[in-house]
């Protein structure tokens, strides 16, 4: 069963564990492109075939090992990420190391697109779930852009979504609840994980929500009381799905219908 992971508590300049693999380690799997593999990333199966096999020369299928950073702020974006498996948490890290979480990408997105030269990321990019995914050079993907077709439609698509994701992260973290946040970031990573258990302490949620560890304690506590999950020894199972969305409301409802417009309007591109 797979279970979904988070970064440890980061020290300044420093995001990836002790025990994780050093910045810059990537795993390249295999030299062939598997079609059926590449179309495990939901924007890489709504390519038409043609498509999608033009990329084939400059796509990689890599590991993704859990806390590794993809990239950090400023850097420039050499490679363009398509998550199959893997999870990746996008970031803003404070000069004191206080780190908040601004969006997540798995199986349904990209992360690292850059369609202008010179562009630099906006955020930090860590694995916070451990798979696979493929990656592309980000001037491989400029080009291909700029040939038009669906690529362009579907990218645009979902740096819609995305942005819906960010914005509610930011209008949630002002007039949400410690327990509507914390029902978003549950069904957020729910989304893009196979299961409905995920392992995670409270200290690890409490810094990604940016909260005191004692409030999400209390708010894991009286979510359990009204048996929406079980959580015991940071293992948390949703037992009520339905009933966390609505607990959730507009605080998870946005995104969701962003991201569920996309996937009805991938197959028009």
């Amino acid at each position: 069963m797979s279970h979904t992971q988070l970064i440890a508590p980061v020290q300044k300049n420093q995001l990836l564990p002790r025990a994780m693999p050093a910045a810059g380690r990537e795993i390249k799997l295999a030299s062939r492109v598997s079609l059926s593999s590449a179309q495990q990333n939901e924007l890489l199966a709504a390519l038409p075939r043609a498509a999608l096999e033009s990329l084939f020369e400059d796509l990689e299928l890599v590991e993704l090992p859990f806390g590794k950073e993809l990239y950090a702020y400023g850097n420039n974006l050499e490679y363009s990420y398509f998550p199959t498996t893997a999870i990746i948490s996008l970031l803003y890290v404070m000069e004191d190391g206080a780190t908040t979480e601004i969006a997540v990408v798995g199986h349904e997105g990209v992360a690292g697109a850059s369609l202008l030269a010179g562009e630099r990321a906006m955020c930090t990019a860590v694995v916070q779930s451990a798979g696979y995914g493929y990656r592309l050079k980000t001037q491989s993907l400029r080009v291909a852009f700029n040939q038009g077709g669906a690529l362009p439609q579907l990218l645009m698509r979902y740096t819609n979504a995305l942005f819906a994701q960010m914005a509610q992260n930011a209008v949630g973290g002002r007039h949400s609840s410690i327990e509507q946040k914390l029902c978003r970031w549950l069904l957020d990573r729910l989304d893009r994980s196979p299961s409905n258990e995920l392992k995670v302490t409270q200290e690890l949620i409490s810094i990604m929500l940016g909260v005191r560890r004692e409030s999400i304690t209390a708010a894991a506590g009286k979510l359990q009381e009204e048996g929406l999950i079980h959580y015991r020894r940071g293992n948390i199972t949703v037992l009520d799905r339905a009933g966390l969305e609505c607990y959730a409301g507009e605080c998870y409802k946005v995104a969701k219908t962003e991201y569920d417009r996309l996937l009805r309007d991938v197959s028009r591109c």
